[in-house]
């Protein structure tokens, strides 16, 4: 007998360590979630991310508070990665400007294996707009008066290396036009300055949307496979000749080394919701949808986004030089 509750005190001491290993993730998590976001507040990043993280708060059972880090071309989140804790507490958003990163600037970490991917949400939905009363009136006027003035006609991006500043730039360099490119940290700020005649073009997601609905801007091309129900008067760039599409999709990364039972929890809370209508409806006044990939497809996209981006920042010539 006592032989016996020895054994089964023995078995109980070896076990324990095993069932508390196993029972780590279920406790997960047990204090609130940080997201880290690319851009400022306002603009249709942080609004749609924020309808993203309060319905995953409510599955996860603890909030999603999100973070704006902007700034370096919407790579300040996945930087911030690099120093978190791999514990499945510190997410970030992971815009496409982060596969570019390493062709042009210097850094200590790489993107694809130092990021664990969680998922993919969504994408955006991009165009150009310029005032309303702006001579500049179709995309034959932009392209004709850039043409007459050489490096005359300002536009604003999101920020340097963002897609919308190299979608652009490579619009620019199919035209043969010299544009005057002008760097801001988020749609707000860029529709401040267009709105204030800062600059005569604005290439954004569609955060501009209200403001056209205002009759305040007007969009001269839209940069989806097909137009925009929102701005069915507005081509695509690929009916203007220019064989591109650019929608730029982003999801959710964590620390590497992040247990794969955290990674599972925070995919399937994140995936449950997108899945709700307060998510997609917020998507949608941006005319993004929810565009969903797993842990090892978003891995996958971000391999060969990886090597697509090197080919882009090359033909544009903004390679770092070694």
């Amino acid at each position: 007998m006592h032989r016996r509750h020895a054994i089964h005190l023995a078995a109980t001491a070896l076990a324990a360590p095993l069932m508390e290993a196993h029972a780590q993730p279920s406790t997960f998590p047990a204090k609130p979630i940080k997201l880290v976001i690319a851009f400022p507040a306002g603009g249709p990043t942080d609004i749609t991310m924020r309808s993203l993280a309060d319905a995953a708060g409510k599955i996860l059972g603890q909030p999603v508070i999100v973070e704006n880090k902007p700034g370096a071309g919407g790579t300040m989140p996945a930087q911030q990665l690099q120093t978190a804790p791999a514990d499945g507490y510190t997410v970030a958003q992971i815009p496409l400007g982060v596969f570019r990163l390493p062709y042009t600037t210097k850094i200590n970490w790489d993107p694809i294996k130092d990021i664990s991917y969680v998922l993919n949400v969504t994408g955006y939905a991009f165009g150009l707009v310029v005032p309303a009363d702006s001579a500049l009136r179709t995309w034959t006027h932009f392209v004709a008066w850039a043409k007459a003035n050489p490096g005359m006609l300002s536009y604003g991006s999101t920020g340097t290396m963002t897609s919308p500043h190299l979608t652009m730039e490579l619009i620019a360099q199919k035209l043969g036009l010299e544009l005057l490119h002008v760097p801001f940290k988020g749609s707000a700020d860029l529709m401040q300055a267009i709105l204030g005649g800062q600059i005569m073009a604005a290439a954004d997601s569609t955060g501009f949307a209200p403001q056209v609905a205002a009759g305040k801007l007007r969009v001269l091309n839209t940069w989806g496979a097909e137009r925009l129900a929102k701005f069915p008067d507005a081509p695509t760039l690929k009916e203007l000749g220019l064989g591109l599409v650019q929608n730029s999709p982003f999801g959710i990364g964590a620390p590497k080394g992040t247990p794969p039972a955290v990674i599972k929890r925070l995919h399937d809370a994140f995936k449950q919701a997108m899945e709700q209508e307060s998510y997609v409806t917020t998507l949608a006044r941006y005319d993004m949808v929810p565009m969903y990939m797993n842990s090892a497809n978003y891995l996958k996209f971000a391999q060969d986004t990886f090597s697509k981006e090197k080919a882009l920042v090359e033909k544009l010539g903004l390679m770092r030089q070694p």
